[in-house]
């Protein structure tokens, strides 16, 4: 959108808040950039230019405006409607690849050349791998800055710089005061329990928290995940070690209470958070779609902005996909719970009731089948499932081809088509993802007039596209669906 000045130049004077992150707008009289939104007046279209990153503003010479943060904004929706090389890219870069493997592990996830991945970068994005991994520091740097108590060296090896001279000279850089100054100028209190850290995610309105934190409450899993005092709780496990988060729904934003047992997990650890809970996608264009169809209008207008309650771990939540498989949710609870205590790690949680991180699938490729309180032909595919990705013949991440994914997943035995495009939706984060053969969907599509047969509904559906997963959120809450006899 960086490129329609005419457009930007109108959300800029609207104070649109709905294109944060979307682009940037970049002063040339100032040296500043800021987001769309900015509360302050704003400046003459002809000193305005515009950018598709942070990074790219930064590599320009502009500074971070001190007022309306544009370092903090959302990410942007585009890259949760795309799984091309740019997309995927932008959400390993996110999950902090490039920190902790550099340009050539980035090129490896990917299976491209370095050159031409940042050949992609520059033009889409106007920066390269380094520079966009760079930014995300600078932000990352600057919370922990703002709302901790860390010693600034332990602050500058936390958000992922080589050392403390280029952690100094990126801050002064980026935001035209140095480390000191920033946090003096900090007005939140800030606490010094060790490991811990609370901020807020912001999101783009409107959100309704019902399906995302409902969901979530009603499918946890005991000791991984829990619901208590307001906040969906559960452990995550990290690159560097695990923590606990607490995420509690706001009508602003999503308050987040993170534990790390190493704080140099704060980059990834918020990038699942949001990832889980759908915080980057943009409600307005959604909404608008779905709302042509005369049927879903209602269903829009009635709670707008529902999300896509997604996962901390693709993995995961392959495994709990197979064990939902044709049984209620309360079983399904019931075996995952049995996997937890068999073969989770333990872990301790002094703030609540968690115990376990859920098995990676190296510690379930070694469990006896016969342990397993399943049908004979469920665990031989849970048991193909693990062993795929304990031994890397099947990669479930950021970095996954949706269309190629899907393929290798359908392979499998007992993957049907409810089961893939349940791991589409969830894990890889498809917003496109579909399940008309799905009994709840079924049981809506006739209340509200819809075709209810999977054929006839997936064709009334195409003028859905590409926001067919967010059309499942609003069927299913008219019938109060809790994933409930799933099929395969």
């Amino acid at each position: 959108m960086h490129t329609d000045t005419e457009r930007c130049v109108r959300a800029v004077q609207a104070k649109d808040s709905r294109f944060d992150g979307v682009f940037f707008t970049a002063v040339v009289t100032t040296r500043i950039y800021c987001r769309p939104g900015c509360p302050v007046v704003p400046p003459r279209p002809a000193n305005m230019r515009f950018y598709p990153s942070a990074a790219a503003c930064q590599q320009a010479g502009f500074r971070a405006c001190k007022r309306c943060r544009p370092d903090s904004t959302p990410g942007s929706p585009e890259w949760d409607q795309r799984a091309d090389l740019t997309a995927r890219a932008m959400r390993l870069i996110g999950d902090g690849v490039v920190d902790r493997e550099g340009v050539p592990g980035l090129a490896r996830r990917l299976r491209y050349s370095e050159r031409q991945i940042e050949r992609q970068l520059r033009a889409e994005l106007g920066a390269g791998p380094l520079a966009l991994a760079r930014a995300q520091r600078a932000q990352t740097a600057r919370l922990l800055i703002e709302t901790t108590a860390l010693a600034m060296a332990d602050i500058a090896f936390a958000a992922g710089f080589a050392s403390v001279r280029s952690f100094n000279d990126t801050v002064r850089e980026v935001f035209a005061l140095s480390p000191s100054a920033l946090r003096e100028r900090a007005p939140r209190s800030r606490t010094g329990a060790p490991g811990a850290l609370t901020l807020r995610l912001p999101f783009r309105a409107p959100l309704n928290p019902d399906n995302l934190f409902g969901h979530l409450a009603a499918t946890a899993v005991p000791g991984v995940e829990e619901w208590r005092d307001g906040a969906y709780r559960r452990t995550l496990r990290l690159p560097h070690g695990h923590g606990t988060v607490a995420l509690t729904p706001g009508p602003t934003h999503i308050g987040c209470r993170l534990v790390l047992t190493d704080q140099r997990d704060l980059t990834v650890a918020i990038s699942r958070c949001r990832r889980l809970l759908d915080l980057d996608a943009d409600p307005v264009a959604v909404d608008g779609q779905l709302r042509a169809d005369p049927l879903l209008a209602p269903l829009v207008d009635k709670a707008p902005g529902r999300r896509v309650p997604r996962t901390v771990d693709e993995a995961e939540f392959a495994v709990r996909a197979v064990l939902g498989q044709q049984v209620s949710t309360a079983a399904a609870r019931t075996h995952a719970a049995r996997l937890v205590r068999a073969h989770g790690e333990p872990v301790e949680d002094p703030e609540g009731g968690l115990t376990h991180l859920f098995p990676a699938p190296e510690a379930l490729a070694t469990l006896d089948p016969e342990s397993l309180a399943l049908p004979r032909t469920r665990r031989a595919t849970l048991l193909t499932l693990v062993h795929r990705l304990a031994a890397g013949e099947l990669v479930l991440g950021p970095e996954s081809d949706w269309a190629e994914t899907r393929a290798r997943l359908a392979a499998l035995p007992g993957f049907g088509p409810w089961t893939v495009e349940a791991v589409a939706m969830r894990a890889l984060g498809d917003p496109d993802a579909f399940l008309p053969t799905d009994l709840g969907m079924r049981r809506a599509a006739r209340q509200l007039g819809l075709p209810h047969t999977p054929a006839a509904l997936t064709a009334r559906a195409a003028a859905w596209r590409p926001w067919r997963a967010y059309a499942t959120q609003y069927l299913w809450a008219t019938d109060d669906h809790p994933i409930n006899f799933l099929p395969a």
